[in-house]
């Protein structure tokens, strides 16, 4: 592991992070240790240091680390939009990502930014209900987390998929004028403008081509009536493509499309790149604490992949998608930076702007 990409590291980011200089350090040797291991296992990780010190020091440093840093629940959100360079407003992706460590399972709600050429979590909850859905109230939670630190003129659109509807939900985001595309279930009932109540399948079921109309989803005992634009087009199985929104219809849909991405961000996350179902850390403030790392880490790759290729365009298989994603050219270069020239390696994180994040 490099001492002088760490070193250097520890310089730019300590305005960034309230921590201590042996705790910054130990960050910073996390971050660049689980890209050269690819594993964010913490064993592996203390392998790569490259000192004097014993495997098992560097090990149990890493345990103390998780065990006694202190950082705010979102500290990561803005060093990654720093580092990406975004101004806003940019496009976010609610979803949800579940394994299994032993018999316990792992259910992470995570809110990610995503744009042409990257993908990186944002914001996330640990889900404590053994593996079910996120229910309306930690969703709220988590998005007015989001607010308080970038309020909703940064919210170019919220794209979500079935699991993640109700008119509790989508009035909350209708109220905070967050524009969103979210995926609507076929056997929805709505109430149409000319007073009909039916499933949103059966309205449907001569849809061809692009279909749009306005629509209402039933009231709570919280919540009236909301009315939403609704898109629909037939997918190749059959399958029928419902998205409501909030803004215009066709634009929507056509936006909707960029919801895939966080499922590819997982598998950057996971078996494509840094192996985040190795960890062995399963209580939700190490948990967080090791994605705010895994974020900083993904936003790297993803500034590297963007300077390495600049205006050109990466080559492409005869099936017409990349042959490497945005996330493994990046990836692939820092860790290839990191060997060769550490320096060249942190230059994306120049991009961060002088402010401090402090401690809880």
């Amino acid at each position: 592991m490099p001492h002088r990409a760490i070193a250097t590291l520890q310089q730019i980011v300590r305005p960034h992070v309230g921590l201590g200089k042996s705790r910054l350090e130990t960050l910073c040797l996390i971050v660049v240790g689980m890209i050269g291991a690819r594993t964010v296992n913490l064993s592996h990780v203390a392998c790569e240091r490259s000192s004097t010190a014993l495997v098992a020091s560097t090990y149990r440093r890493l345990q103390r680390f998780f065990q006694h840093a202190r950082l705010a629940s979102d500290w990561s959100a803005p060093l990654v939009i720093a580092l990406l360079g975004l101004a806003g407003p940019w496009r976010l992706v609610l979803d949800r990502t579940q394994w299994k460590l032993g018999t316990r399972d792992v259910n992470i709600l995570m809110l990610a930014v995503v744009t042409r050429r990257a993908r990186v979590p944002l914001m996330w909850s640990i889900l404590d209900n053994n593996g079910g859905t996120s229910d309306t109230g930690e969703r709220i939670l988590l998005m007015r987390r989001y607010l308080a630190v970038f309020g909703a003129a940064s919210v170019g659109m919220l794209l979500a998929d079935r699991e993640f509807v109700g008119v509790e939900w989508m009035n909350f985001l209708n109220e905070n004028k967050i524009p969103f595309a979210i995926r609507m279930k076929e056997k929805l009932i709505v109430a149409t403008e000319d007073g009909r109540r039916l499933a949103l399948g059966s309205a449907l079921r001569k849809c061809r081509g692009i279909r749009t109309f306005r629509a209402a989803l039933a009231g709570d005992g919280v919540c009236g009536p909301l009315w939403l634009n609704f898109a629909a087009r037939r997918l190749g199985g059959g399958e029928l493509l419902i998205v409501a929104t909030n803004t215009p219809a066709r634009a929507a849909l056509a936006a909707y499309r960029k919801r895939w991405a966080i499922e590819c961000l997982f598998g950057d996350a996971k078996s494509r790149g840094l192996n985040l179902e190795d960890t062995r850390l399963v209580t939700p403030r190490k948990l967080a604490l090791l994605l705010g790392l895994v974020a900083l880490a993904m936003a790297w790759a993803a500034c590297t992949a963007d300077r390495l290729v600049g205006r050109k365009t990466p080559a492409r298989k005869a099936h017409g998608y990349l042959a490497k994603s945005w996330f493994r050219i990046g990836f692939d270069q820092v860790r290839k930076l990191l060997r060769h020239d550490p320096t060249a390696a942190v230059t994306p994180w120049l991009n961060l702007a002088p402010h401090s994040i402090t401690r809880e």
